[in-house]
């Protein structure tokens, strides 16, 4: 564990929170300090949901120290049963009170709480992270409640992994539900969100399970497989083709299974497009869980003509899977957790288009590289009010749109910069989109021309020991390179520049420097 800005995965708990909150009859009475009480600002700001989170705190003080905490985590139990009458609670501690060993779990074990199914969790906080702990949550739950029972008459399978916190899985499970649907197959159970524990207890009726998450139901799924002889799903449906090949693997295991409809799949349509060849070639770089990732280089290069430059996860469980699905790009896969790694990976790599994360967004605007956010962790503008999903055909067309439109918007953004003395255009013009006259240039007006250093920013540019001087005219051209690899030239030429003790950079050292390049 370590302090950070921005992090990807929070503690463990948190992990728990996300299966609870999914869930409805299921209480987390988590023993936390004061502070540690966040759950309310993740789940109902961020997620936007329309209720509070089913979490209760002991949240003890420091003074609290000096007695028994116990007795508060009791106290904490007692009143969240009387309160909620939940079907089934479980119970954990955050990272903060693991360190005062009070083992809460050991202790709603011995209470008397009417009969309520009381389910421990031991989540190693300063060893795992918030993936591992939702994926762990839902085992335990399913473990304790599931039960084997006769088959469903009717084909039927369970949809497994969508928590809250989740990218799309909302819509997702939609999505998946209305494709099943379409080939003859009803959802015996979607476990955990929207499921009840009397729910969890009846998913051995289904006669397989589809796996959509494997960072957060793959354990379950396998205990499931083993325990109530149910096979699961290993296909993503994310994209036509893993979509495809996810009915293949449906119909192969539930052989009644019929064909679904492609009608409303327009992706390969729009791809192959004369409005989106010119992205063809188009180098993205991506970052984000495992499972996204793995799904979107496939889509990026197999269904939007993309070159995948780079990709890696944050999520150690899966770092096997993704250094093998990256050697079939002939990449070496980034495993990290830290943000700055990440970026100077992007910076070295200088796609055209970063696929990540809400990080990966602030990162492309650092650098000036259009982002399309593919994965969790996200901020409120990716759990949008429509419906969104990226699984499914559906979601391959969402998909489609929200990858092309930062480079077609790139492009805008370009041709913008090329007509920055433009009377409508320049810089004191204001934005295109917020109406109003445009305001007339200085020299139009009677007055002196801008200074190009005070459109372009600083010209002195500090390379090694030396000091590297961009002349305004080489300035000026430089801004006529598409912004998405303007950093990529600028550090180029000055690297041109200063192995031939260039000082001061013209409009011919740009282009020298480009030439050299280029070979």
């Amino acid at each position: 564990m370590k302090l950070s800005v921005w992090t990807y995965e929070g503690p463990p708990h948190v992990g728990a929170m996300r299966v609870a909150t999914g869930m409805r009859g299921l209480h987390y009475v988590l023993h936390a300090p004061q502070g540690d009480t966040y759950a309310d600002l993740l789940f109902t700001m961020i997620e936007r949901r329309d209720r509070r989170p089913p979490v209760t705190y002991t949240t003890f003080q420091a003074r609290d120290l000096g007695s028994d905490t116990a007795d508060l985590f009791r106290t904490a139990c007692e009143d969240a049963v009387a309160r909620f009458r939940p079907e089934a609670i479980i119970v954990g501690a955050s990272c903060t009170a693991e360190l005062i060993q009070d083992d809460p779990g050991g202790m709603a074990e011995t209470m008397d709480l009417g009969g309520i199914p009381v389910i421990p969790l031991e989540l190693p906080s300063y060893q795992r992270k918030e993936n591992f702990g939702a994926d762990e949550t839902f085992y335990q739950v399913v473990k304790r409640l599931a039960q084997p029972m006769e088959r469903t008459a009717r084909p039927t399978v369970n949809i497994l992994g969508p928590t809250g916190l989740g990218f799309r899985h909302r819509d997702d499970v939609a999505e998946i539900t209305g494709l099943l649907a379409d080939m003859g197959i009803e959802v015996n159970v979607c476990a955990p969100m929207g499921a009840t524990p009397a729910d969890i207890a009846r998913l051995g009726a289904a006669h397989a399970n589809v796996l959509l998450y494997p960072e957060t139901g793959e354990t379950a799924a396998r205990w499931c497989e083993k325990t109530l002889g149910q096979p699961f799903t290993k296909t993503v449906p994310m994209g036509v083709g893993a979509t495809r090949d996810f009915i293949a693997e449906i119909r192969a295991m539930l052989p009644d299974a019929l064909a679904p409809s492609e009608a409303g799949l327009r992706l390969p349509w729009y791809s192959a497009s004369v409005d989106s060849t010119y992205l063809t070639g188009k180098r993205v770089f991506l970052f984000g869980d495992a499972t996204h990732v793995m799904a979107a280089a496939r889509i990026a290069r197999d269904e939007m003509g993309f070159e995948v430059c780079g990709m890696g996860c944050y999520n150690r469980e899966f770092a096997r899977p993704m250094r093998a699905a990256a050697k079939e790009y002939g990449l070496s896969a980034l495993i990290t957790d830290d943000y700055l790694e990440v970026e100077r990976a992007i910076e070295d790599a200088a796609p055209e288009m970063i696929l990540g994360t809400q990080m990966e967004r602030h990162i492309g605007k650092r650098l000036g590289i259009p982002c399309a956010v593919i994965s969790a962790p996200v901020h409120v503008q990716d759990f949008p009010a429509r419906y969104s999903p990226v699984m499914g055909f559906e979601g391959a067309n969402v998909i489609f749109d929200t990858w092309v439109h930062p480079l077609v918007m790139g492009l805008e953004e370009h041709l913008l910069h090329m007509f920055r003395e433009d009377f409508e255009f320049h810089d004191a013009a204001g934005p295109s989109h917020h109406g109003g006259k445009a305001v007339a240039r200085a020299e139009d007006a009677g007055g002196q021309p801008p200074d190009p250093r005070s459109i372009s920013g600083p010209v002195m540019e500090e390379t090694g020991a030396d000091v590297v001087t961009w002349l305004a005219e080489a300035e000026r051209e430089l801004k006529k390179i598409p912004f998405f690899v303007r950093g990529k030239a600028r550090r180029n030429t000055e690297t041109f520049a200063a192995e031939r003790g260039v000082r001061e950079i013209s409009v011919d050292t740009l282009y020298e420097a480009k030439a050299h390049y280029a070979r």
